[in-house]
């Protein structure tokens, strides 16, 4: 294999993305030999923007069975992503699946499983995880530079959505049709780049808001408590609902304190840790030497060919995948174990009661309002 031929399942807004840079050349160990949309009044608007030399599918297993393609996005509403990735896998293709990978967590492990099974390359597009502001922090993490962690901070508020864009889709904020709110459609670059840079959580308490600021099931507002194994603590707090919005990560460790804003990274530099300024400092008032340091950083960065390229080399030559399948039930987990603990009202230790959830889940999803046909349920295995 010289190039890898790559396929689309859905060509809504965010597969045409992927269609244009294929058909472009950017990634040049790549090109689009075909894709599937299961609505055939899209199809003359799709052959517009892939043009007449694409193979165009209303099916997706008849995509895949077709002999055109060695892998595929599958670029579909989130909540058809487990079931076509699947699929996609028992037939042999290399599979790179749009966030969220799933609703729930077990989902996701079904999804590695499978991968495992069939002996196929599995990444999720975590495109922001190659952003240079998100590499320099992981790099002053892992290096030891920023210390122990001690507090981790993201308030990501910059998501606003108004009651026309929820009424613009009848499986919109419904627990039939989408499986969760902000959480499962905003959040999921936020809530893996928080779990990859600072670690899992050993338990959390979190506060949902259900249809507090719009007329949907789903959450609109969250505010989640972390803690983790070594003692540091983390807040997240997201909504749909404010503006102007706010994306401020804020990362303090034992050595020295990171934000991320306003496509800035900004590092303030402890002279000498705090633990042992701590240990020495015999009077009173005092503080350790702090300066703030200038860092090299790339500008930033994330676009979508990035981990398709990454993807396309662990195909071709086994490298390493910047987004591997398995890290897609880590931020899943926190979405998760978020509404649990606000359906709980308590405290959810990890890793996840994973049936729980999806008993929770399930009720919400029967008493769940239809909208415009919407008729979607789960099977007593917990596939859609």
């Amino acid at each position: 294999m010289e190039k890898v031929r790559f396929g689309i399942i859905g060509i809504g807004n965010i597969g045409t993305v992927h269609a244009r840079y294929l058909l472009a050349g950017t990634v040049k160990d790549a090109c689009l030999t075909a894709v599937c949309d299961n609505a055939p009044e899209k199809h003359p608007a799709i052959r517009q923007r892939v043009g007449d030399g694409v193979p165009l599918f209303s099916d997706a297993q008849e995509m895949l069975q077709s002999g055109l393609i060695d892998a595929v996005i599958v670029a579909t509403p989130h909540y058809d992503h487990p079931r076509l990735s699947i699929l996609a896998m028992r037939n042999g293709i290399h599979t790179l699946c749009e966030k969220p990978a799933g609703v729930y967590t077990a989902q996701v492990q079904e999804m590695n499983d499978c991968a495992r099974e069939c002996d196929v390359v599995f990444g999720i597009m975590y495109n922001q995880r190659p952003n240079p502001l998100y590499q320099k922090v992981k790099d002053l993490i892992d290096s030891g530079e920023l210390g122990e962690i001690r507090r981790s901070n993201w308030i990501i508020t910059n998501w606003y959505r108004s009651q026309s864009y929820y009424n613009s889709g009848g499986w919109r904020a419904t627990w039939k049709g989408e499986g969760g709110g902000v959480l499962l459609n905003q959040d999921p670059h936020q809530l893996d780049l928080w779990q990859w840079l600072v670690g899992m959580p050993v338990r959390l308490r979190a506060f949902c808001q259900f249809g507090k600021h719009r007329d949907i099931e789903v959450e609109d507002e969250v505010t989640a408590y972390a803690e983790y194994a070594n003692g540091a603590t983390g807040v997240f707090i997201t909504t749909v609902a404010e503006t102007p919005g706010t994306n401020r990560l804020e990362i303090t460790g034992d050595r020295g304190k990171v934000v991320v804003e306003d496509g800035r990274l900004r590092y303030w530099r402890l002279r000498e840790s705090e633990t042992a300024f701590n240990a020495r400092w015999q009077n009173g008032f005092g503080e350790p030497e702090c300066w703030e340091v200038t860092l090299p950083v790339a500008p930033e960065c994330s676009e979508h060919h990035v981990i398709t390229a990454n993807f396309c080399a662990a195909v071709l030559h086994s490298e390493p995948l910047i987004a591997p399948g398995l890290d897609g039930i880590r931020g899943l987990t926190l979405s998760n174990a978020m509404r649990l603990s606000t359906w709980t009202d308590d405290w959810v230790d990890l890793p996840l009661n994973e049936k729980q959830y999806l008993r929770l889940l399930q009720q919400r999803i029967t008493t769940s309002i239809e909208k415009e046909n919407v008729s979607r349920t789960l099977d007593a295995s917990g596939s859609w």
